[in-house]
């Protein structure tokens, strides 16, 4: 397995210097114009600029996650997607060419979203959670509503677009959850709630590079079972990305809580990914906000990373999985 970190932007600062401490060797970012400056992924230069600085950090930059540009004509089946998508296919050949050969993905117009940012957790560290009550006050956005059948052409329209591009490209394009697994947020249908949604998803192409980011929270937050999903999709070859996590409750109401005391067993999930042959990217996701940091990027807080990546890395070693 590759254990890597989600960078927000190409700029160094001391997470970079802590993941090298780490032993971290492989670098996912976001490189949006909102956290660069630069222009997105889609220009050549600008991303083979970005890729050296991380080459000259210490880090092999292996993939990029989220939206690097905006996405929202493309999510809502709007005028000028056309040429949006345009510009998406050629981010997918700059990444083919440059040695950046995962993208992960969402379709979710309304984004990651939580209603609470501050819950207490063990000791006072503060985690992220979902309320579907208080998500119901929350007001439409100006796009008005729009129903999961439109979301559910906009996607297989997408795909049919870009997905013969990133296989050519060797691009994997790892296809992420809604998180929160809810049908509606802000009156836009949320499509990818549940495993039978990322069924139909990957049916829409059989593209090798057509596979999932498996975010285990997620997955737990909707109910699913967890082991009979990592063997399903683990055997089908389709699981590009792992994101550890885990979420105590459902989908209408849970919390995020530390790695070491979800519900879920990681020891026995980290086993089956071993088991399955999984030997991508895997990284610490969602984690609480510790003693002495600010809550202003709820989820990202460094020390719990810490905390997490220690974690993953003690699982690795008692189970003999080798970190390449």
């Amino acid at each position: 397995m590759k254990l890597s970190f989600l960078f927000f932007s190409d700029k160094p600062d001391k997470k970079w210097e802590l993941c090298r401490q780490m032993g971290i060797k492989y670098a996912i970012a976001k490189l949006s114009p909102e956290l660069t400056g630069k222009l997105p992924p889609w220009d050549f230069e600008t991303l083979k600029a970005s890729k050296q600085i991380f080459v000259d950090h210490g880090f092999d930059l292996i993939g990029l996650e989220g939206d690097q540009m905006d996405m929202m004509r493309i999510k809502l089946g709007l005028p000028g997607r056309e040429y949006d998508v345009k510009l998406y296919k050629k981010m997918l050949e700059n990444m083919g060419k440059l040695g950046i050969n995962l993208l992960c993905y969402n379709f979710m117009a309304t984004g990651w979203f939580r209603t609470s940012t501050d819950i207490e957790e063990r000791g006072g560290a503060l985690v992220t959670g979902f309320d579907t009550a208080d998500g119901a006050k929350l007001p439409l956005t100006h796009f008005g509503e729009v129903s999961s059948e439109k979301i559910w052409e906009n996607y297989e329209w997408f795909i049919n677009q870009v997905m013969p591009v990133a296989e050519k490209a060797g691009v994997k394009m790892a296809l992420h959850p809604d998180d929160p697994p809810v049908p509606v947020l802000q009156g836009i249908s949320r499509i990818l709630i549940n495993a039978d949604a990322i069924r139909k998803a990957l049916s829409m192409s059989l593209s090798p590079s057509h596979g999932l980011t498996f975010c285990q929270g997620t997955f737990v937050s909707m109910g699913e079972n967890i082991p009979v999903l990592i063997e399903e999709f683990g055997k089908q070859g389709k699981i590009h990305f792992v994101h550890l996590r885990d979420v105590e409750g459902n989908p209408d109401h849970f919390r995020e809580t530390f790695h070491d005391n979800g519900p879920t067993n990681m020891p026995e999930m980290q086993k089956l990914y071993k088991q399955i042959g999984f030997n991508g990217p895997i990284r610490s996701d969602h984690v609480p906000t510790m003693a002495g940091e600010n809550n202003d990027h709820a989820g990202y807080g460094m020390s719990g990373n810490l905390f997490g990546i220690g974690y993953i890395k003690g699982m690795m070693d008692a189970l003999d999985i080798k970190s390449e």
